[in-house]
């Protein structure tokens, strides 16, 4: 009769578990925001062009094609979202169509639009994705100087980009002051005590050659 009773605890213990677990689950599921397309495949639609050059006409160096976003990477700037993000997760796909240059992508863009911005950046430079660099401002892991203007952490683990002509997948997840990247399933980085506000802009990088991005998904977070 003992063993019997001590089975009914354990088992209603195990149940318990599985339903607070269940639960749990299910409420980070309900307080998560709906997954939405940054990029609509289409058109440039609530994106805003910045070229370092005022007289280069953005449309020469940003263009849609086959469903995918062609960056022709010179001169210098950045395409980002006309909308501000705090909390989110984010995931866009990147390759090189040809000689793999440098890019990355830009969280919490603030401040006048110039080259460049204050931001946190997911380094998209070749063999170098998964580094985390601060621009204009600082996070805990930074191992620059003191005031320098990059502040970098390299990223914590071997290369787990794919050969240049293949699609890679970026996993960029922005909560409070804390940065994580995750590159093709590989978690690269994280980065806390980030100093820049609490929302900004996304953004993409042309910086150095042609670069393609498409599947550009963004998921709000608490």
């Amino acid at each position: 009769m003992k063993r019997m009773v001590v089975f009914a605890m354990v088992s209603g213990c195990v149940v318990l578990g599985c339903l607070a677990n269940g639960n749990a689950e299910q409420a980070a599921d309900a307080v998560a925001g709906p997954t939405v397309d940054l990029f609509n495949g289409k058109d440039f639609d609530g994106w805003h062009m910045y070229l370092k050059d005022p007289d280069v006409d953005p449309k020469t160096v940003w263009e849609v094609r086959d469903g995918a976003i062609w960056c022709k990477g010179e001169p210098f700037g950045y395409l980002r979202t006309k909308q501000e993000y705090g909390n989110f997760k984010l995931v866009v796909e990147w390759r090189w169509p040809g000689e793999p240059t440098n890019s990355g992508v830009l969280v919490r863009i603030s401040g006048e639009d110039k080259v460049w911005p204050l931001s946190m950046e997911a380094q998209l430079k070749h063999e170098q994705a998964g580094d985390v660099v601060g621009m204009g401002c600082d996070f805990s892991e930074n191992t620059r100087p003191v005031g320098e203007f990059f502040r970098v952490a390299p990223r914590q683990n071997p290369s787990s980009e794919k050969k240049p002509g293949e699609w890679n997948t970026y996993e960029i997840t922005c909560t409070g002051d804390t940065l994580e990247v995750v590159v093709n399933g590989q978690l690269q980085n994280k980065a806390t005590g980030m100093q820049v506000p609490a929302k900004g802009y996304i953004g993409l990088q042309s910086e150095g050659g042609p670069i393609q991005f498409r599947n550009i998904k963004l998921t709000l977070l608490p």
